[in-house]
């Protein structure tokens, strides 16, 4: 082999290892065994406390970890507080509507773990937001699922690092996907991550435009007038409507139903079934919950993979709302 054919070959191999090797091969579900052992049982402790206090916590949890993981990765940069000349990922305007019971379960979750000295200061925020992710939609009557770990937390917050990385509510599916294409998932965990959306709520500013002048013609006539009457105009902007109008409470596949039926809450949510080329996913999903469930994972699974810091890219904070 000659010269210029080794310096290619070598060339070659350098960039396979640079950009084929997996994030995910730096996490394992395993990963505190020997550092903390019972993180898991702490975390979902702390998270079901929470729970008893407020449902608040199942939505406002796992919407964090997705606001988290699509901006810089998940490494739990969005939990940061804004200080001195820094205006942190919290304090944009995509997520000044993430509710404050997210981020409290998170901080209680790792104080409750760094009461154990064996743990203390050793498990990532990053990672007790991916654990407490899981323990939320499980609580609400969600699939459970194993959770890779081994993420370090991020060492930068800026407001401007958000624009453009999160969906918008007034997404069409060409948008949808290519945002979540940016983060290495597909077409089908775009459809899954959006059920979602079958907790939670929204205040009336996100959707108001789709109820009056003109109303959407894809919304079922009867939701649509539910909704005038939810969100009056010049209505508090305080208020929210549940995003799921049958089974607010439990994660489960009626988000799809309700597709079916015109009642998505965002356009977002009912180009997901209007456009045919996700129509197909929504309709097999409203009716085999089983096979949801299994794609649900799946992303999450993924979605828990994008950006992590490991190394000198990360440390474990100590505040999860402070850099250290």
């Amino acid at each position: 082999m000659d010269r210029f054919s080794l310096v290619l070959v070598w060339s070659l191999c350098l960039s396979l290892c640079m950009f084929s090797t997996p994030t995910s091969a730096q996490l394992k579900t395993n990963f505190y065994a020997n550092i903390c052992p019972n993180v898991e049982s702490i975390v979902k402790s702390a998270v079901t406390k929470k729970f008893q206090q407020t449902f608040v916590t199942v939505p406002a949890t796992i919407r964090l970890f997705f606001h988290d993981c699509f901006v810089q990765g998940c490494d739990a940069s969005v939990i940061v507080a804004s200080s001195g000349s820094n205006k942190a990922e919290k304090d944009h305007p995509d997520n000044l509507s993430l509710a404050g019971d997210g981020f409290d379960t998170v901080i209680k979750a790792k104080a409750a773990v760094d009461e154990v000295a064996q743990c203390r200061n050793k498990v990532s925020c990053a990672d007790i937001l991916a654990l407490a992710t899981r323990d939320a939609i499980v609580l609400s009557g969600g699939p459970s699922y194993p959770v890779e770990l081994g993420r370090l937390d991020g060492l930068r917050s800026t407001s401007s690092s958000v624009n453009g990385k999160l969906p918008q509510p007034t997404f069409n599916v060409d948008q949808l996907t290519s945002m979540f294409r940016a983060n290495g998932l597909d077409q089908t965990d775009m459809v899954a991550l959006s059920a979602a959306h079958t907790v939670g709520f929204s205040h009336c500013s996100k959707f108001a435009s789709r109820i009056r002048n003109p109303v959407d013609p894809t919304m079922s006539k009867t939701y649509t007038a539910q909704l005038q009457q939810q969100c009056p105009t010049n209505v508090d902007p305080n208020i929210a409507v549940n995003m799921d109008p049958n089974t607010p409470r439990t994660f489960d596949n009626m988000y799809y139903k309700n597709l079916q039926q015109g009642k998505g809450l965002f356009t977002s949510d009912q180009v997901l079934f209007t456009d045919t080329r996700t129509r197909s996913t929504v309709n097999t999903w409203a009716s085999n919950n089983a096979a949801f469930q299994k794609a649900f994972i799946n992303a999450m699974t993924k979605l828990g993979r994008v950006g992590v810091k490991t190394g000198s890219n990360g440390n474990i904070r100590r505040d999860c709302a402070v850099f250290n």
